[in-house]
């Protein structure tokens, strides 16, 4: 039996619109009837401690770390707030981290905890027990930390990452792209799309020869889905400006996708994993849908 979605884990930090990733949020919260377990990590005096062997003064380190550690404070407090309201309009019942899994009126809940930033790690392995983990898309002006910790998860938590659009979405998964190479990576976030797939309206499997590598074809991922009972079609794409993961997300656009599936940073040769690696990195600086990826 497949495993379904519930516990999301939904790290907070790095950004101060939270609309795009509340909406998702709450789109998998009422669909999968699932808790939502938000976390911010607060300053690490550490990081700015370190400074000091840069010819900066003890002093002056003290007052950066006293600055620092009062921002994300005021930070935690405001992402709090807005948490709080997110989860009274949508009904979602908020409890205590350590009451996770009791059920309330309309079985979904959700649990808010401000980490200190020692315990940055935290962040990683607390994914290891979230049935998915769901951040906001990178921006310019994104906490520095958020592309370590989006990076953290996917290569260190063995579960899926969810990466919310830029902006909030009319719809998640209801038609679904799944790009496909054949490798491990994609065979895996062909597995962690199932759960989305099972209630989609369309889904197309999207390849070039030019990601293709050894490994099943789409034909074979096509009949693969409909083994779980799932109808999918096929297609094969062309680079965008020789540039695949535009070509990727293009074939996304025209077939109308609101997700995309796909594996990251698939191991390779060198001389193909320039090629490889930038599917990943042109996916996550251009995507304007929400993105699956697993590794």
């Amino acid at each position: 039996m497949l495993v379904d979605i519930k516990n999301i884990l939904l790290p907070l930090n790095g950004t101060g619109d939270l609309d795009a990733v509340m909406s998702v949020a709450q789109n998998l919260a009422q669909r999968f009837t699932a808790h939502l377990s938000a976390v911010v990590v607060g300053s690490d005096p550490s990081e700015i401690a370190a400074l000091a062997g840069g010819g900066i003064s003890a002093g002056m380190v003290t007052e950066m770390i006293e600055n620092a550690t009062s921002e994300a404070e005021r930070n935690a407090i405001i992402i709090g707030h807005n948490f709080q309201r997110f989860v009274a309009d949508n009904d979602i019942t908020l409890i205590d981290p350590t009451s996770m899994g009791l059920t309330s009126a309309n079985g979904r809940t959700a649990s808010f905890e401000v980490l200190d930033g020692i315990d940055y790690d935290a962040m990683a392995w607390r994914s290891r027990l979230a049935d998915m983990t769901l951040v906001p898309t990178l921006t310019s002006t994104s906490d520095p930390r958020a592309s370590a910790t989006l990076h953290s998860i996917l290569f260190d938590s063995g579960r899926p990452l969810v990466i919310a659009p830029p902006t909030a979405p009319e719809h998640v998964g209801r038609r679904i792209s799944i790009a496909w190479n054949g490798t491990a990576e994609a065979s895996l976030a062909l597995r962690c799309i199932l759960p989305w797939a099972h209630d989609a309206e369309a889904i197309e499997v999207v390849t070039s020869p030019d990601y293709q590598r050894r490994g099943p074809e789409a034909e074979d991922v096509v009949r693969y889905l409909r083994l779980h009972g799932i109808t999918a079609t096929s297609r094969s794409c062309e680079p965008v400006k020789k540039d695949i993961g535009a070509g990727l997300l293009k074939a996304a656009e025209d077939f109308g996708a609101d997700m995309l599936a796909l594996g990251a940073y698939s191991h390779s040769p060198r001389f193909r994993q320039i090629l490889l690696g930038g599917v990943t990195r042109h996916v996550l600086e251009n995507m304007k849908l929400t993105v699956l990826m697993s590794r």
